[in-house]
């Protein structure tokens, strides 16, 4: 277990929403929420946090939107980035720089760093076939491209990606394809030159790279699956119009693959902060330059391949023939979760079915959202969403958590005169339930260094439990006459179960947690804490408390459901 002393270095990143759709609660577990409780964890830690992600705004599926909407291109990302950053800012995602795709520091960045990957000697010009829809009048990027997948049969598989079997395609390797934008096989082949990225020469670094013991066994199985029969080469260019220009010689009218830039937003999105919001430019180094800086990527498991193989690869190749101090940093861990389903199916728009992030803040609070996707994280396995469920995960914030941080500073409150009361010398009972309390600690502070959130949530919970056991089995509310010191003692150890709670669930639910220091007179201000307090008594005797209020309450379940359908029907 680390101590508070040890002060580590850390890049978090979440997954690069794509700017044409507003995130629903599946997304958002699957990389922000994730790593938005890991970054505020580090903070409690003392660490040196940057916590960085933004809109995917590039490709085909913008522009064609673009047009449909009668907007210009810039128009529609402008309106729709605006949008997600404020909702995300409403779920409380603490985002040290929550910036953009198209932005000038990320269009030069990416085209230093191809440029310094070509003088390495790992792009070459191949000449290629590419599809073409005539009734579109549009060449067909990977994505506006689905068929049958040649190795596992999916129906659905895209152009670039078979989300069934993991394996990443090119377009004209789909049988019977057709294109999404009008769904018609109105296509013809035609030829192109685009400029590729010589993967074969990384494979032995790669090959490497993924027997880090820290990512998870699933995503080390599907990238062996991938690479086993060797990794191809793969074409960084586009013939698209809106992206970010490709800056080879001879590759004037091209852009650079989305897929290729977008995950680079990760490097110049430190480097936005540092230089524009931060204004010490000196921070980009200190961060991505610096071997020991520990670098996490929040994925869901469809995005493997491209953190796992093709961004590290691009690192790989951009990091050649460089000195020690010119370097960018490896990945230090990706966390990857598998899918979050609505009521046993998948989200679909289209079909109005499922709970997207700005709908779900009109149905109940935040932190009960929050609270209720962590415990439902779907780490191992794909879970869904369920109404039961979530009413059941609000149960237990009141009826657990909130009605143990009420009993004990009400009762404080009111016999106490909202002074923390003194102790005498702890009975066995008593040093029963402080050691319990340092190992459920432990516990806990490896679940969060895990990343197993679902795990130290529940740990929490379950420690709250053991306080509420303790309570009742002491019964302070009998002695308060014939012994109000004894009384005391254990008010005094529950009130330190009280803060030790708030400062565990702080990454978690953020908001409640601020209450909770507000009622026990402490600053509501969450960088004010720090996780080394919980190893002492940090409410001190004699300190005043503020009067208590009920942190939650309870949801019917037709009412939330009725919010739902109200909502769908707008």
């Amino acid at each position: 277990m680390l101590t508070f002393t040890d002060k580590r270095k850390w890049i978090v990143t979440s997954a690069w929403p794509y700017i044409n759709a507003v995130p629903h609660l599946g997304n958002l577990i699957g990389s922000v929420l994730s790593a938005d409780v890991f970054a505020r964890y580090c903070r409690l830690k003392g660490d040196e946090v940057v916590f960085v992600s933004g809109s995917d705004e590039h490709g085909t599926p913008v522009a064609v939107s673009a047009l449909q909407q009668n907007l210009s291109c810039e128009d529609l990302i402008k309106r729709n980035h605006t949008y997600i950053k404020k909702l995300f800012e409403k779920w409380q995602i603490s985002y040290d720089n929550y910036t953009e795709t198209h932005n000038p520091t990320h269009i030069e960045f990416v085209k230093e760093f191809f440029l310094q990957v070509e003088k390495n000697g790992y792009i070459f010009v191949k000449e290629e076939d590419v599809l073409f829809c005539k009734n579109c009048k549009l060449y067909l990027p990977d994505r506006f491209i689905e068929g049958t997948c040649p190795f596992c049969h999916f129906e659905s598989a895209r152009g670039d990606q078979c989300d069934n079997c993991g394996h990443l395609l090119t377009p004209t390797q789909l049988i019977d394809y057709h294109c999404k934008s009008c769904g018609g096989k109105n296509i013809e082949i035609r030829k192109t030159k685009q400029w590729y990225m010589d993967f074969p020469k990384l494979e032995p670094k790669l090959k490497k790279f993924i027997e880090n013991e820290k990512f998870s066994i699933n995503a080390k199985n599907i990238c062996k699956n991938f690479i086993k029969d060797g990794i191809p080469a793969r074409s960084v260019t586009r013939d698209l119009d809106w992206g970010i220009p490709a800056p080879f010689k001879g590759a004037e009218n091209k852009v650079i693959y989305v897929w290729f830039e977008a995950v680079l937003g990760y490097i110049s999105a430190v480097k936005e902060w540092a230089e524009k919001i931060r204004d010490d430019p000196k921070l980009f180094d200190y961060f991505w330059r610096d071997k020991s800086c520990r670098s996490v990527y929040f994925i869901g498991k469809d995005n493997i391949i491209f953190h796992l193989i093709i961004f590290p690869g691009l690192i790989f190749a951009y990091n050649e023939n460089l000195t020690k101090n010119e370097k960018f940093t490896l990945p230090y861990n990706i966390s990857t979760t598998e899918f979050l389903m609505y009521e046993g199916g998948k989200f679909s728009k289209s079909r109005n079915r499922g709970i997207w992030i700005d709908e779900a803040l009109e149905i109940a609070p935040l932190d009960y959202w929050r609270y209720y996707l962590i415990k439902n994280r779907p780490e191992a396995k794909d879970a869904s969403f369920l109404w039961d469920e979530f009413i059941a995960s609000i149960n237990e914030l009141n009826d657990v958590i909130g009605n143990f941080i009420h009993r004990i500073l009400t009762f404080i409150n009111k016999y106490f005169d909202s002074t923390i009361p003194f102790h005498q010398e702890f009975d066995n009972d008593d040093i029963n339930l402080n050691n319990q309390i340092k190992d459920s600690i432990k516990k806990v502070e490896a679940f969060y260094e895990e990343i197993k959130l679902k795990s130290a949530l529940k740990e929490i919970v379950d420690l709250t439990r053991i306080g509420n056991k303790y309570l009742n089995d002491k019964q302070p509310w009998h002695l308060i006459k014939e012994n109000k010191t004894k009384a005391g003692t254990i008010l005094f150890l529950c009130v330190q179960l009280v803060y030790i709670v708030a400062i565990l669930l702080a990454p978690i639910i953020p908001s409640s947690s601020r209450k909770i220091f507000q009622m026990l007179n402490k600053s509501d201000d969450l960088n004010s804490h720090n996780w080394s307090e919980i190893f002492s008594y940090s409410i001190k005797s004699g300190d005043k408390i503020n009067a208590p209020i009920p942190l939650f309450k309870k949801f019917k379940k037709a009412d939330l459901i009725n919010k739902y359908n109200k909502l769908k029907k707008k």
